[in-house]
């Protein structure tokens, strides 16, 4: 199916999701969160391979997209854990058929990016 340039121009849906879930990290951020607030640590402990300073970036990204909500309990020690909004939980369940798809053809794909891994 192809979509003419004029029905997915700035105005396009998908457009607008991808500039929220643009970054390596966010869309696995929102899929965790889907379960509850994290605090920083456990979220840290999920999304495996992110750098600090790049998931605090996405954490405030996503915080400033209205989708994540940080809330600091002004405690000492420091207390802040991360939840979605209602925006944010509707597009985290968006998110949820990607997974089920990468988890249906996780064999092809391994397949696929072993070959593009070995090309020159």
């Amino acid at each position: 199916m192809t979509t003419s340039p004029q029905i997915c121009d700035t105005g396009c849906g998908l457009n607008a999701t991808l500039r929220i879930i643009s970054g390596k990290w966010k869309p696995l951020v929102l899929f965790f969160l889907r379960d509850g607030p994290k605090r920083y640590g456990e979220l840290k402990r999920l999304v495996q391979g992110v750098s600090d300073k790049v998931l605090i970036q996405q954490l405030k990204d996503l915080e400033a997209d209205r989708v994540l909500a940080r809330t600091d309990y002004k405690e000492v020690p420091p207390r802040v854990d991360y939840a979605l909004t209602p925006l944010g939980l509707s597009l985290a369940d968006a998110i949820v058929p990607l997974c089920t798809w990468g988890t249906e053809h996780a064999v092809e794909m391994a397949s696929i990016f072993a070959k593009r891994d070995a090309l020159p």
